[in-house]
């Protein structure tokens, strides 16, 4: 067994350990241990070793993962044969799964910092300490073992499990918070949503597998699958990587979701839900371009995709759901992306999100931290007070927006690039026309952006402060040291696209003498430096140029009242939740009220009536029972005389 296997293999298990040993503490513990230590003190110390250990543990196996691995790498053992269909435990390794693999382990990383001051102090120092910090830690844990196993795995069942993990731990971490009521909603909103995704998912999962007769993916892979089951499978496959990834229809989870703690808003964005489904996608890609339907399916969805999250940004008050909102829309991007062939560009997306999302997400954080409120209608003039904080998102938002030379600018680029050669050139996997879809929604998309991060940046840290204020003032350092160390990827891992081996590491070429290739396509730029780069610049300006001039205007006023009678559709997005609720959730609630009438009536009916009639026959035969004597010996004479008749009958007529 190779070094890089060896990693591979122990990369999900250092968290998990980390996370198994953790769930072990007491989740709330009280009062004063035999030698006088405070018991909470010193769980919640366990808790931060064992989170902090096992993140740091994973990042150093992923570097020196990428560090080792010199091509694709496979290996596997069989765990279970149900017939002739194998399931197997392995691992599959190329460069674009250690590069995925060490963007999720810094990430997880820096937020179990971050967590460590988040969530002991607030505003309110008296009472915001949180005391359900290990179940927090660990689950945390568990959370990156199930990405990581999800990145490695050489079998859709190993797949599959990390997956539906990821789901329990996003629904747990939610609801983290018990004493906000939104908190429990979003949670099980976030379970439920995703779960009709998944059980798509797991039908396609099965579909290739009974076809393949194993679930391991180079076998599905190599398996000559039939086009109509290839399409079927790869549909259901996309229904799954709406869910997760938070996709049109079923992306309406993913603003609710910022009732969880800021920390495990930038786990979900940056490094863990909404990338599983895209890294999923590029894992299986050879199947995706077999399947064109397929793949101009989830074309359209990302071109909806991409624009509904932009404009929902667009009129946002809460500074998390303005984020969340463009985590949407960039997301859309990556999808775009695999729409037009190239999961290259989708994944070098994938990464530079990951860096510039979870420092926007940490820096918002230590806004709330410090202001004690989500509204940017109560923030303002905090450039002054929380430089580093205000200099960090001022990255992230241009990183967001694609301000050159910031790391968004690269891949955003990318993207833009791919979709406008399916347009132009048709080249690409599915028709010109979904190339052209992805391309124009990509460039409004830029323009919207830019709006938006302008407005969030103009809102939170420029003009005067709307709300008085105690003293709001930079995180201390478990919160401001994951952000400045963010802000370097964010800032420069666009540049990586500019070298020949980093690319490399996203796309190989693999020569015909590999037993097993790599699963993306061959070898093609990330970074495309010609006059259509031009055009993205001038629609940026244009977006940030429209919102600073509308704040210029009227430096207290809300840029968002350009919008006019269209800003309370966009703030709900088009109301697509309430579409949801009226198609959805009235008739599931009405079908299962009648089924609980139906029970309740007709079943308990039955068995309860019953219950009664025997009761009541019963009682009548007691009350005989009980009878006087002249009565009782009446009743006797006429049964013997009605015995004797029935005997005289049937004697007569035989």
């Amino acid at each position: 067994m190779s070094t890089a296997t060896v990693l591979g293999a122990l990369l999900p298990v250092v968290p998990l350990v980390a996370g198994l040993t953790g769930l072990l503490l007491p989740p709330s513990p009280r009062g004063l241990g035999g030698d006088g230590v405070d018991v909470e003190q010193r769980a919640r110390r366990a808790a931060i070793t064992l989170g902090v250990a096992g993140a740091a543990g994973a990042l150093v196996l992923a570097v020196a993962l990428l560090a080792t691995l010199d091509g694709p790498v496979e290996a596997s053992t069989t765990w279970v044969d149900l017939g002739g269909l194998a399931v197997t435990l392995g691992v599959r390794l190329d460069g674009a799964a250690a590069l995925v693999a060490v963007a999720v382990a810094a990430v997880a990383l820096a937020v179990q910092v971050y967590s460590i001051g988040y969530l002991k102090r607030g505003p309110h120092d008296d009472v915001d300490v949180d005391h359900r910090y290990p179940p927090y830690a660990a689950q945390i844990s568990l959370f990156t073992a199930a990405m990581l196993l999800v990145v490695v795995s050489g079998d859709l069942i190993l797949l599959l499990v990390g997956w539906e993990v990821m789901g329990l731990c996003s629904y747990l971490l939610i609801a983290h918070d018990r004493r906000l009521p939104e908190a429990p909603t979003a949670a099980m909103k976030a379970f439920l949503v995703t779960r009709v995704g998944d059980v798509g998912f797991l039908l396609g999962i099965a579909l290739l597998g009974v076809s393949a007769g194993s679930f391991r993916i180079a076998d599905v892979l190599a398996h000559p699958h039939s086009p109509g089951m290839l399409t079927a499978a790869c549909l259901l496959l996309l229904a799954g990587v709406a869910g997760k990834s938070a996709q049109f229809p079923l992306h309406t989870w993913l603003p609710d979701a910022m009732a969880g703690p800021t920390p495990i808003s930038a786990l979900i964005h940056a490094a863990t839900m909404v990338a599983a489904g895209v890294y999923a996608v590029t894992r299986l890609y050879p199947l995706f371009t077999a399947a064109p339907v397929a793949l101009t399916v989830l074309g359209v969805l990302a071109s909806i995709t991409l624009l509904l999250g932009a404009f929902a940004a667009t009129a946002q008050d809460d500074i998390k759901r303005v984020l969340a909102w463009s985590t949407v829309s960039q997301i859309g991007y990556m999808t775009g992306a695999l729409a037009v062939g190239s999961p290259a560009a989708a994944l070098f997306h994938l990464l530079t999100h990951a860096a510039f999302k979870a420092l926007l997400f940490l820096a918002a954080g230590a806004v709330i931290h410090a202001v004690g409120t989500t509204l940017m209608s109560r923030m303002g003039g905090l450039r002054r007070t929380m430089p580093v904080t205000f200099w960090c998102t001022v990255v992230g938002l241009g990183a967001l927006a694609g301000l050159p030379p910031l790391s968004g600018f690269w891949s955003k680029d990318g993207v833009l690039a791919v979709a406008q050669a399916a347009a132009l050139d048709g080249d690409g996997p599915t028709p010109a026309w979904v190339g052209w879809l992805v391309w124009l929604a990509g460039l409004v998309g830029v323009a919207v952006t830019a709006w938006y991060a302008t407005r969030l940046l103009l809102r939170a840290f420029f003009g005067d402060a709307r709300v008085p204020l105690v003293h709001p003032h930079d995180p201390p350092g478990t919160l401001r040291w994951p952000l400045l160390l963010l802000a370097v990827p964010a800032a420069l891992l666009g540049l990586a696209g500019l070298a020949g081996a980093f690319t490399a590491r996203l796309v190989t070429e693999p020569p015909a003498t590999r037993e097993h290739p790599s699963d993306l396509l061959p070898p093609e730029p990330l970074v495309h430096l010609t006059p259509s780069l031009l055009l993205p610049l001038l629609l940026l300006l244009v977006g940030a140029g429209l919102a600073w001039g509308r704040w210029r205007r009227d430096p207290a006023a809300d840029p968002a009242t350009a919008l006019g009678p269209l800003r309370p559709v966009l703030a709900r997005a088009f109301r697509l939740d309430d579409v949801q609720h009226a198609l959805v959730v009235r008739p599931v609630r009405a079908l299962a009220h009648v089924a609980r009438t139906g029970d309740e009536v007709v079943v308990d009916g039955a068995v309860e009536g019953s219950g009664r009639a025997a009761s009541g026959l019963g009682a009548a035969l007691a009350a005989l029972h009980r009878a006087a004597l002249p009565r009782a010996a009446a009743g006797v004479l006429a049964g013997a005389l009605l015995i004797g008749l029935a005997a005289a009958l049937i004697g007569a007529n035989a």
